[in-house]
């Protein structure tokens, strides 16, 4: 029987797995794994991820050990890796499944599917999320996404994937076999997120089911601070990005858990607490489509009426400080340090960093939305650049989202422990400073150690910065040319569930 391979991307995972299973239907597997230098080398890319990627493919091939195969990992550019690999181990047919990346991966998928047409080697793409290739209209895109979401998961493979000894003892020889190259033989530095959560298949099992059976509880209240959402959040967001977990997993385990819930007494609230994580799960794919449908999107902007509203007046300095939690806002440089330190924040935060990048400090989205994909564990294209337009106003479709960072301080941090924890400069400020340090009379700054503009820095801009910011984009959306465009935006793009609608269209 013909060799099948079959190439992990960001599925990093057995359980679900179509190409997997449909793969050894037809023959012996060969499970391969490709460090590629243009991905890890981008801009976007951090240690971090490697860690997280590295536990996933240490668990994956212990698991395929069991099956009597086992994971090579290739380091190298494709399709030249998959060129030297036929040379040792013939094979006729490559499975893969779809990844909504950057351009970057977009193409060397293109290099591999024109190598595999000019060699006669099968090429088989398989869907993995709700998001639809060469899709024509967003009109009945939810019908669609339902549909996969409810369809029957694939169990992990149970039988041996390389069955004679034989092909067992080959692979063992063969280049990279159960090989994972650590940072260092990656020219990697070592990470620098000591809180970052930890890869593999069974830690993803594991976050579920904590999520639907105990942490789900307090999901819709708790998702707005940064205090309680990492206890109340998912989790889930590094594993469905890179494939540890699949969404239809999750999405079919939260329709279970809640149809379990309806039958208990006095559980009204955290049903509604998982529909309300399972629209988010719709909203996923809904983002990741944006970048399928316009892959310029991660470079320019969705509206083109904004182009040149902010590049021409680009303030490093300010963006050095945003990036280094300098600002000046307590908020603001409590979450970027704790991003930093775990790669994770919720989104009510991400949105505030977003937002005050844009139209406080008044930068382009483009070098600050590659900063926080290098920071984001969970970083995924296809929601971190249409996200990115949208908190910066650059969509032309949807609502202008600013938010203060003040406001944001003594709502979701009322007693200050966040700001204390990140912002250790500030730990003996009384709370009723401690949001704006910068209105604390120079007496009480002697006082209580915090000297503003030596000890902490004073705000980078003050609130006419933001007035004037917001002006901008309010007048230039009130243009015919922006009308007219966001039409067309909303016609590509645009959600087709209308206010008060509880379903999708």
């Amino acid at each position: 029987m013909a060799v099948q391979l079959v190439w992990f991307k960001k599925d990093l995972r057995l359980a679900d797995h179509q190409p997997l299973y449909l793969a050894s239907k037809q023959g012996p597997v060969l499970c391969v794994y490709v460090i590629e230098p243009e991905v890890i080398s981008s801009s976007e890319f951090d240690s971090s991820h490697q860690v997280f990627i590295n536990q996933c493919l240490e668990e994956m091939h212990n698991k395929l050990l069991t099956l009597n195969s086992g994971l090579i990992v290739l380091r190298g550019n494709l399709p030249e890796v998959f060129e030297k690999l036929k040379q040792e181990l013939p094979f006729e047919k490559i499975w893969c499944h779809e990844e909504i990346g950057n351009q970057v991966t977009y193409r060397r998928d293109l290099r591999l599917q024109s190598w595999c047409k000019k060699n006669g080697i099968a090429y088989e793409e398989l869907p993995q999320t709700g998001v639809i290739r060469r899709l024509r209209s967003r009109d009945g895109w939810s019908e669609k996404w339902f549909a996969r979401m409810k369809a029957q998961r694939i169990q992990a493979p149970t039988v041996a994937l390389a069955s004679p000894e034989s092909d067992q003892d080959y692979l063992k020889k063969l280049h990279g076999f159960g090989r994972i190259p650590q940072l260092a033989d990656l020219g990697l530095p070592p990470s620098t997120k000591p809180l970052a959560q930890k890869g593999g298949e069974a830690n993803a099992q594991a976050e579920l089911a904590s999520f639907l059976f105990d942490r789900s509880k307090q999901y819709r209240s708790g998702i707005s601070s940064p205090i309680t959402s990492s206890i109340s959040c998912s989790r889930l967001s590094p594993y469905l990005t890179f494939g540890a977990i699949s969404l239809r997993t999750a999405y079919q385990a939260s329709v279970m858990r809640r149809v379990q819930l309806a039958k208990e007494p006095n559980n009204g609230k955290w049903q509604n607490s998982l529909t309300a994580f399972e629209e988010r799960l719709i909203w996923h794919c809904h983002f990741m489509q944006k970048l399928e449908d316009e892959p310029q999107i991660e470079f320019r902007n969705i509206s083109r009426v904004y182009d040149g509203l902010r590049e021409d007046n680009f303030r490093q300095d300010y963006f050095e400080a945003w990036c280094q939690g300098l600002t000046g806002y307590p908020m603001i440089d409590a979450c970027m340090r704790a991003l930093k330190e775990s790669g994770w924040i919720n989104f009510r935060m991400r949105a505030m960093l977003v937002s005050f990048a844009s139209y406080n400090l008044w930068l382009h989205w483009q070098p600050t939305a590659v900063y926080l994909a290098r920071h984001f564990l969970d970083f995924e294209p296809g929601i971190h650049y249409p996200q990115f337009q949208m908190q910066s106003g650059t969509t032309g479709i949807n609502d202008i989202r600013v938010y203060s960072a003040a406001k944001q301080a003594r709502e979701q941090d009322p007693d200050g422990s966040f700001i204390r924890r990140y912002v250790p400069e500030l730990a003996k400020v009384p709370i009723e400073f401690l949001h704006q340090p910068e209105l604390m009379p120079p007496l009480f700054q002697q006082f209580h150690g915090c000297i503003i503009g030596k000890d902490y820095p004073s705000p980078i801009v003050d609130e006419q910065a933001l007035k004037v910011a917001k002006d901008k984009i309010f007048q230039l959306r009130k243009t015919a040319m922006a009308e007219e465009d966001a039409k067309r935006v909303q016609q590509k793009h645009g959600s087709r569930k209308k206010p008060g609608d509880k379903s999708w269209r």
